[in-house]
């Protein structure tokens, strides 16, 4: 499965990478495409490319605050938690992913 995702906390430091660690650690470990954006201090760094995200399965958005530029992922299936649940449960939120995807899959 293809995903791509949005980090971003309150200060934009720590928390913004660690939930990019996270999920890309999970991600990859269980087999998906995975690449996380991270929007922090500093700015806005690895973007998605219109292509990643047109290819993308689902979009996971782990955000504390407001991201910039969320209308790039109109018309995509997401799921936005706070960067918390990204840190702390990074499998269950990409299991919770991969039920959403099927879930629609199964409905065409």
């Amino acid at each position: 499965m293809k995903i791509v995702g949005v980090a971003a906390c309150t200060v934009g430091i720590a928390h913004t990478y660690i939930a990019q660690e996270k999920l890309e650690n999970a991600g990859k470990k269980a087999g998906h495409d995975i690449s996380v954006e991270t929007q922090g201090t500093i700015g806005t760094e690895n973007e998605l490319t219109q292509q990643q995200i047109a290819e993308a399965d689902i979009v996971i958005i782990a955000a504390d605050v407001k991201i910039a530029g969320r209308e790039r992922f109109e018309g995509k299936r997401i799921i936005q938690v706070p960067t918390e649940i990204a840190v702390k449960s990074p499998n269950k939120l990409l299991e919770k992913a991969v039920e959403v995807v099927n879930q629609k899959e199964s409905l065409k």
